[in-house]
Formats: structure tokens, C-alpha cells, sequence
């Protein structure tokens, strides 16, 4: 029977990176991962670029029970520590927009920067990919990880398996099976950062699948400018994944289409070019087949001009307010993250420990902390997974 100073469960970013702190503070590390090769969804990210951070990250772009938990690990290791360790690998970057930093090339850089600071030292980091865990034991005092090929203990146990988004990756709920065997509670984990589902009235909307445009898209009381896309099952597209982590089932979800216009635009073209009409302006900003959908669900025909101002004051506040109404989600198999997961009330925001069983921690998207779109999942992973290695 192997014995390390800590296993982690998990060859991603969080695994991968609270293995590379860990022994360069001089332990003996192993890290388990059932897939064939380490860093699969840092390879996949960003379109193969990896947006590995956002360079605003902060607690308000966090969604968690208690939006308080995330305020110490991200403090304690910012975006400008993880860019300085991009640059200290001389890989090239750039800012695509809202802060997002986006590798020049390759998302193997970052996957292969992991794995040099893996194995830096003075301790030892030993990865093993394809083995599966079948049991994990406790006798209050070690961790006992048994694989199909062996068994290993240690005093430490990380839960760095992720949540279920995106199953043919290899994703499951692993990480919160083996928490509520340990008597962890669980936050019901959800698809985040997902397209939506449009049915009933709302179905026609679907044949302009392919179309975009730059959009205000609201749920609840939270409120993103960015585009949205119009697909075969629905909406998509930046402003709809990130809106998406804040929908319930039930509720609507608010698109503004004119976020650049003031109060009172539509009065003032009726003034300045009474011959035009709604089609033909709403043409003007958005793309024509999505133009001749709201023009026709408005129902405003003929000139601007013999329109009454009532009339185009309600169709300037429903292209303000447009209210969808989605029948679901298109789940764990498109969600780029899972929101919920292990509760924040069980860990300690410091080390990431797990309050009632010594030497068990849980990091990155295990936990009930969930990003933006953007690189903050990413910042969530790094800053988890170095409050834990510090506690290793």
C-alpha cells in the first residue's frame, strides 16, 4: 500500500493546480484521474485557447448559498498571481473583452504549465490517469483510495472531481456521492451557464436558429449585455448562459433589444421620418429576420407616421421588456458549469477543509460556487485549489 502526504481526487484545474502548490511546499502528492488524460476540459476551453481567468474576477461574479464563502480564497490568490505565473511561462496572451484572458495559442499551454509546476519540487507529485476509484475508507485518522489497480492512503483527501456538466468529458457526481457518504450536505447541484428551451407561443422563435445580436438579457435581478443566439431549441449565446445560472423554472426571462436607444426613440423617428415604418427601423439595428418577427408580433403596421404615440410608447417597452418564456434548460449534457454542489456551511472558507472530518477538503466546481461565463470558474479553481495546497 502506497502512502502520500495527500491524494486529490481529480486531474482538472483545481486538482491539477492545488498538486502543484502542495509539492512545491514539499509533499508527497498523488493525484487520481479516471480519464485518460488530465486537464480535458481546460483543453476544451475558450474555443482551445482557455480563457483561465478574468482579470475583474471578484466575489459578486460568484453564485453561492452564502455569496460570503469565496471573498477569503479568492482575495488570497487573485487573477494577477495566476497571469504572472502565465508570463513566468512566457505564454502569450491577450484580453478578448470584459476582462477575459485568452491564451495567444494554445490551451495546452496552460495544461502543460500545470504540469511543469507539477513537477518543480521539492516534494513529489505523482499523477495516474484511468484509474477509477471504487471505495474510499476512514478510520478517523487516514484516507484508504482504492482503484482498480491498487489501494493508497493518506492523512489528506481532496474532492477535486468537478461536478456532472458536460458527461462525455467523463463528468458524473462522483464528488458529492462520496461527500454525503462522509455526512456532507449537498446543495442540489443544476446546469449553469446553459442554453434555454422555448416552447408553447414563444416556439417561433426557434426558426430564426443562427441569429444574433447584442441584447440586455435579465432573470430575476440579475442583468447581462452581451449576445444572444437564437437556436433550433432556443436561446443561446453569452447573455442567455450567464442569465441562465440566475432562471427558474417558471420564470420569464426579459431581453432588451435597444439598450442604446433613450426613452422615446420610436416618437422621435415618427418626427424625423414619418414615411418609415416599424419593420423597416427595427432593420436598421438587428438582423432582418429577427426584425420581421418582433415587427410582426407587434402588429404596428403602416407608416410611423399614422401610428399614435401610445401605440409606439407600448412597442418601444415590449422591445425593451420581451418576455420569454422557457420551458427548461438543455442541461448537464450543454452546461458549461454545475451550480450547487458541496455546501459551503461544511467547509472552512480558509482551507477548504471539511468542518466535521479532518484532512477531507473539497475544491473548485465540487463546491457550491459558481462563476460567470468569463474565466471566473477558472480564478474559482486556481484560488480553491491554493487555500487547500497551503493547508496540505
Amino acid at each position: 500500500m502506497s502512502i502520500y502526504d495527500a491524494i486529490i481526487l481529480g486531474g482538472g484545474a483545481a486538482g491539477l493546480f492545488c498538486a502543484a502548490i502542495a509539492g512545491q511546499r514539499g509533499r508527497t502528492v498523488l493525484v487520481l484521474e479516471r480519464a485518460e488524460k488530465v486537464g480535458k476540459k481546460i483543453l476544451i476551453s475558450g474555443g482551445g485557447r482557455c480563457n483561465f481567468t478574468n482579470i475583474d474576477a471578484g466575489p459578486a461574479n460568484y453564485l453561492s448559498a452564502n455569496p460570503h464563502f469565496c471573498k477569503s480564497a479568492l482575495a488570497r490568490f487573485t487573477p494577477r498571481d495566476f497571469l504572472d505565473l502565465i508570463e513566468r511561462h512566457d505564454i502569450a496572451w491577450h484580453e478578448k473583452t470584459l476582462g477575459q484572458l485568452f491564451c495567444d495559442g494554445s490551451a495546452r499551454q496552460v495544461v502543460d504549465m500545470l504540469l511543469e509546476e507539477c513537477a518543480k519540487g521539492p516534494g513529489k507529485v505523482t499523477i495516474r490517469c484511468n484509474e477509477e476509484v471504487s471505495a474510499v475508507a476512514y478510520d478517523g485518522g487516514k484516507f484508504n483510495v482504492t482503484t482498480q489497480y491498487g489501494s493508497f492512503t493518506s492523512p489528506a483527501l481532496v474532492i477535486a472531481t468537478g461536478g456532472p456538466s458536460i458527461p462525455k468529458m467523463g463528468a458524473t457526481d462522483f464528488a458529492y456521492r462520496l461527500a454525503r457518504q462522509f455526512g456532507l450536505k449537498v446543495v442540489e447541484p443544476r446546469p449553469a451557464l446553459v442554453p434555454l428551451t422555448l416552447g408553447g407561443e414563444d416556439v417561433l422563435f426557434r426558426e430564426l436558429s443562427g441569429v444574433a445580436a447584442p441584447v440586455e438579457a435579465r432573470a430575476g435581478k440579475a442583468a447581462f449585455r452581451e449576445a444572444a443566439l437564437f437556436t433550433h431549441r432556443g436561446l443561446s449565446g453569452p447573455a442567455i448562459l450567464q442569465v441562465s445560472s440566475y432562471w427558474n423554472a417558471g420564470e420569464p426571462v426579459a431581453i432588451n433589444f435597444f439598450t442604446s436607444r433613450a426613452e422615446g426613440w420610436l416618437l422621435d423617428v415618427k418626427r424625423e421620418r414619418p414615411k418609415s415604418t416599424l419593420r423597416a427601423e427595427l432593420r436598421r439595428e438587428l438582423p432582418d429576420r429577427l426584425a420581421d418577427v418582433l415587427a410582426d408580433q407587434i402588429g404596428l403596421g403602416g407608416d410611423l407616421g399614422n401610428c399614435s404615440d401610445k401605440a409606439l410608447r407600448e412597442a418601444e417597452t415590449r422591445l425593451a421588456n420581451w418576455q420569454f418564456h422557457p420551458n427548461g434548460t438543455e442541461g448537464f449534457a450543454k452546461a458549461e458549469v454545475t451550480a450547487g454542489g458541496i455546501s459551503t456551511a461544511e467547509l472552512s472558507s480558509k482551507t477548504m477543509e471539511a468542518k466535521k472530518v479532518p484532512g477531507l477538503y473539497a475544491i473548485g466546481e465540487a463546491v457550491d460556487v459558481t462563476g460567470w461565463l468569463g474565466g471566473y470558474n477558472f480564478q474559482w479553481a486556481w484560488a480553491s485549489g491554493y487555500a487547500a495546497a497551503q493547508a496540505l
